[in-house]
């Protein structure tokens, strides 16, 4: 008898885990951004069934059953993907027990991944969904030269978030690899190395391993195994460094054991951007950066971008905040005011970041196949006063509403009838 319950309640576990299929929608009369080979589209329609884009166009047959969203006056974009984020992994700076993603501990470094410390509740997701950011990179931020691991979630909801897991590794080298390694850059370098070469050995001498007859190494066995992926080439390591000549550096790492490496930071890579180029090295950035906030930060400057674009680097944008990972479309802004392109900027911040995690075939365009990942917006998104109108996930309308507009819409009442002489919002003992 257990085991027909245990069954029955298996069955119906299935039953109500099992993804429904999203609504038909066709949005209609705005501009159309794809960022694909279509272009800009003026007056187009996009049309969306079971959570893929199934057409796109000026001239496209609405289907019966589609529900209408007008976009006349809008701008319609793919949304905005913020590529080294801590969603669900910090909600409160100043609360410890709500913060998952660093790993004191030594035990495990390049193993560590805070994946299943992802809370999908947190109140940051639905902040920043509801401003257009569809997707995200969770990155580890642990306390050792590496970092750890990190994957890519969806900011759709609470079932199937997890899209892919591990995606990168990612590693901290510069004034704070320095501060790690005990003082000196070179030594930050060279822990680096020690665990590649390990690695390295270890996938060669497996038998002997387990024989216990082979040398010691640097780091442990899961540890060991988690660096594989990168020694092939299957996944990239993005390490964090400002500095020219630590960019340097770490390209040259990066070319001895063949990694497919990823600049994060970035402040100086303009002095480098012909290598990096050379190199087809990305650069993650925030395109605001132009203080010399640090002695390997001494170049910054806000045409940082334009520069590495101008030569030919794949850059992508990133505030540094999730708590407003959303304001990535101001900094795309203002990288426009600094010369870089229209067109590209707003790739910065949706088709590039896929591009670097190799998620461009399923998102980053509005495309026919592609998941519907898109954005409604009031303007031009790299407006400041532009909102987002609708948001759309895997092919789910979002419901534009978070703890924020909450907050507003229980307290705007008190301030459109605020009793004369009395604080804003005070109450009127209704």
């Amino acid at each position: 008898m257990k085991y027909r319950t245990l069954y029955i309640a298996l069955a119906c576990g299935a039953v109500f885990a099992a993804p429904a299929f999203a609504d038909t929608y066709a949005i209609t009369g705005g501009t159309v951004v794809t960022l694909g080979s279509a272009g800009k589209i003026e007056h187009g329609t996009v049309i969306i069934k079971d959570g893929k884009i199934t057409a796109v166009g000026a001239n496209v047959a609405i289907p019966a059953d589609a529900k209408r969203i007008d976009a006349s006056g809008k701008m319609v974009t793919p949304g905005i993907i913020d590529p080294e984020s801590v969603f669900g992994l910090d909600e409160v700076d100043q609360v410890t027990q709500t913060q998952d993603a660093t790993l004191t501990s030594t035990h495990y470094t390049a193993a560590f991944d805070p994946t299943e410390g992802i809370n999908p509740r947190s109140m940051l997701i639905p902040i920043n969904r509801i401003e257009g950011v569809t997707r995200a990179v969770v990155a580890a931020a642990g306390s050792g030269i590496i970092a750890g691991r990190g994957s890519v979630i969806s900011l759709d909801g609470v079932q199937g978030y997890v899209l892919k897991d591990p995606v990168a590794l990612f590693v901290t080298l510069g004034e704070a690899g320095q501060k790690i390694a005990g003082g000196a850059r070179a030594g930050a370098l060279e822990s680096l190395r020690e665990a590649f070469q390990d690695a390295k050995d270890y996938a060669a001498n497996r038998a002997a391993y387990d024989k216990a007859a082979r040398r010691a190494y640097s780091l442990s066995r899961p540890d060991l195994e988690a660096l594989q992926p990168m020694l092939k080439g299957e996944m990239p390591v993005v390490m964090q460094v400002d500095r020219a000549s630590d960019i340097e550096a770490a390209m040259g790492l990066a070319a001895e054991f063949k990694l497919k490496l990823v600049i994060s930071g970035g402040a100086e890579a303009w002095v480098v951007a012909s290598e990096l180029a050379k190199a087809k090295v990305p650069v993650i950035l925030n395109p605001m950066r132009d203080l010399p906030e640090a002695f390997e930060s001494l170049g910054a400057r806000q045409d940082d971008a334009a520069l590495l674009q101008k030569a030919g680097v794949l850059i992508a944008f990133e505030v540094g905040d999730s708590h407003k990972s959303w304001n990535v479309k101001q900094y795309a802004g203002n990288a426009v005011a600094n010369g870089l392109s229209w067109n590209d900027a707003l790739a910065a911040i949706t088709l590039n970041p896929a591009r670097i995690y190799g998620l461009d075939k399923s998102v980053g365009t509005l495309e026919v196949g592609k998941d519907a990942d898109l954005v409604v917006w009031s303007g031009d998104p790299l407006e400041l006063t532009t909102f987002a109108d609708s948001v759309f996930i895997r092919g789910k309308a979002i419901p534009m509403q978070s703890r924020q507009t909450e907050l507003r819409d229980r307290y705007m009442p008190y301030i459109k009838s605020n009793p004369p002489g009395m604080p804003p919002a005070y109450p009127t003992g209704d």
